[in-house]
This record gives C-alpha cells, sequence and structure tokens, in this order.
C-alpha cells in the first residue's frame, strides 16, 4: 500500500505544479527556528489565474522578508491543483508525511479539504470568501478547528450598485459562475437577492470548466444589459475568453477580484490581493512563532477600493467620471 501511494503521489508531482517558491542568496536565520534549523512550508492553490498568482507571490515575497529564505533556512513548496479537487488530499498526505510545519491553502476548495488535516498539520487559508459558510470555523475571532487565515469576502451589493451608478441602463444582468464552487453560489445567491430588492432582472450560466466558458459566454451577452461573476476560479481561469466576449457586445463585466479587472473585466470593488497574500504570511509567521491558532481571529478586510479597467471602458464605450478616475481610492488598470 505504501509503495502504492509513493507511486500515485510520484504521478500526481508531474501533473501538479510543485516547485520551491522564491528565494535568493542573501543570508539570514527566521526569528524563532534555531540555527541551522530549517521550517517547511507548504502551499496549495487549486488552480493558476492572476488572483491566487498575485496571492501566492505575495505570501512568498512576504515570509522572505520575515526571514524565511526559501534555500536557506526555509523549504517553501508550492503546488496547484490545476482545477482537480480530488488531487489536494494527495498533495496534503505528501505534506505530512515529509514533516511540513504548517501548508497555506489558498482558496475555499482547498481550505475546507485541508481542514481534515488540521489535527495533523496547522492550516491557514487564504481567499476564502465565508470561512464561517464553509465550516472551516464557527467564529470568526476565535478559530476552533486548527485553521485561521484571511477573506476576501466579496461586497457583492456594492458592486451592484456600482454598476448601476456606471451603466445606469441595465435592466438584466447576466451571472456566470461554477456551481461547484460554494463561494461562488453563495456570492450569486447575494446578488440575486439584491437585483430582486431593486427590481432587477437576471440570467444565469453555469460553467463546469473554464473550456465551457466561450460557449456560455457567448450566449449569455444575447439575454443581459451586463455581466457579473464573483471571485470564481473557473471563471478566473478563462477570464480572457470572458472579457473579449463581452467587449465586442459592448457589455460591461463586472466582477469580483482586482485581478479579474486587470485581466479585462471592466470594474470591481474590493481588497488588494496582494495584501491579503501579505497579510496571510504574517500570520503563517505567527503560527510557526507558537501562536495558538485559535488566537489569532480570522481577517476580513474592511478597506475596499474601485478597480476599473480603462481600455475596456473605451472598448464597451463607457466614459469614466474625474471623481472616479482621480479617487485615491480607484486602482486604475489599462
Amino acid at each position: 500500500m505504501k509503495k502504492f501511494l509513493s507511486i500515485v503521489l510520484s504521478i500526481l508531482m508531474c501533473a501538479a505544479i510543485f516547485t520551491g517558491c522564491g528565494g535568493n542568496s542573501e543570508s539570514g536565520n527566521t526569528d524563532g527556528q534555531s540555527s541551522g534549523e530549517s521550517v517547511k512550508i507548504g502551499i496549495i492553490k487549486i488552480v493558476e489565474h492572476s488572483s491566487l498568482n498575485t496571492i501566492e507571490q505575495s505570501i512568498i515575497d512576504r515570509l522572505e522578508e520575515l526571514g524565511y529564505k526559501d534555500g536557506e533556512n526555509a523549504e517553501i513548496s508550492c503546488m496547484s491543483a490545476q482545477n482537480d479537487s480530488t488531487t489536494i488530499p494527495l498533495m496534503m498526505d505528501k505534506f505530512v508525511a515529509d514533516g511540513y510545519d504548517i501548508v497555506v491553502a489558498i482558496s475555499t476548495p482547498v481550505a475546507t479539504a485541508a481542514m481534515n488535516y488540521s489535527s495533523q498539520i496547522p492550516v491557514v487559508f487564504s481567499a476564502v470568501s465565508d470561512p464561517v459558510a464553509a465550516n472551516l470555523t464557527t467564529s470568526l475571532e476565535k478559530p476552533d478547528k486548527n485553521i485561521t487565515g484571511t477573506s476576501d469576502s466579496v461586497p457583492v451589493e456594492k458592486i451592484i450598485d456600482m454598476a448601476l451608478e456606471l451603466t445606469p441602463d441595465i435592466k438584466t444582468f447576466g451571472f456566470i459562475y461554477n456551481s461547484g464552487e460554494d463561494s461562488s453560489v453563495a456570492n450569486i445567491e447575494r446578488a440575486k437577492a439584491y437585483c430582486e430588492e431593486k427590481g432587477l432582472s437576471y440570467v444565469e450560466a453555469n460553467v463546469e470548466n473554464s473550456t465551457a466558458i466561450q460557449q456560455a459566454a457567448e450566449s449569455l451577452v444575447t439575454k443581459c444589459d451586463a455581466v457579473f461573476s464573483p471571485t470564481d476560479n473557473t471563471v478566473a481561469e478563462g477570464m480572457s475568453i470572458l472579457s473579449q466576449i463581452c467587449k465586442d457586445a459592448k457589455i460591461p463585466c463586472y466582477v469580483g477580484a482586482d485581478s479579474l479587472v486587470q485581466d479585462g473585466g471592466f470594474a470591481s470593488i474590493g481588497i488588494t490581493y496582494e495584501e491579503l497574500g501579505i497579510e496571510t504570511a504574517n500570520m503563517v509567521d505567527k503560527v510557526l512563532k507558537g501562536t495558538s491558532i485559535s488566537d489569532i481571529p480570522v481577517m476580513v478586510f474592511e478597506d475596499l477600493y474601485t478597480y476599473v479597467n480603462t481600455t475596456t471602458a473605451d472598448a464597451i464605450g463607457v466614459e469614466l467620471s474625474d471623481e472616479i478616475l482621480n479617487s485615491d481610492k480607484t486602482v486604475i488598470f489599462e
């Protein structure tokens, strides 16, 4: 059985992305680690796309600032599940078997799978929209399942309000998401409820994988005045396709993350994913230095920014006001 598991894990390592993350030639010791002692940090993300890549890199960069230098006093290993949640337990098995000190779980699917191992290894999550709804903890203030982290809760109602301000002719929203992602479903349910409150109609398109986005989007834009997608990993993976279809149809595409605006979406309101990664790394540091996870509250960010893509605005014929463009709370992508 052990030999079989070893073979399976070897295959997995080839199929997934499994590499040392970052590091340089500078010397230095990590506070809380004895000289010559190396700490092992595993990072798993559900898939490769701009939002999660930004979080991962920010975690690595911040860990280095904190003194965790990959290849010197730390071993930092990054893996991607390639949008296949069934591979996550095997990755966790690998990290546990290899004696890793902590795992960072990026996205809700990874966090929920990693939680099953939290009695064997501490877990810090990142980019989980609703940790309580995902059953990762019963309390944001006092995590109780040996897992804590940072939340990228999407201000759905604020995004819809912004959409009605920037493009006031909207009568029908088109929602595109993967119904297999719990956080996406929760955000879309909020969007539906708010649309009903505002007297707006909506239509939906479910995409099980990124290859389904083109056909779904081409149909969706014929039925709506604006598209909305939350922080959905499947949509994010194919965001360049969705954004181009919306631009061709002259329809605004509102999204739930800054990186999706950078990838061609029209606008969003939310946190910065770089900051999310930084704060996640700070939590990792606290755990490695002995702080109990139950004493590290889940962090929900209150400081929000408006993100707009001016190239997309030009493509769909929307003129952005000076008030938005000149605000110190607006981030502009081109």
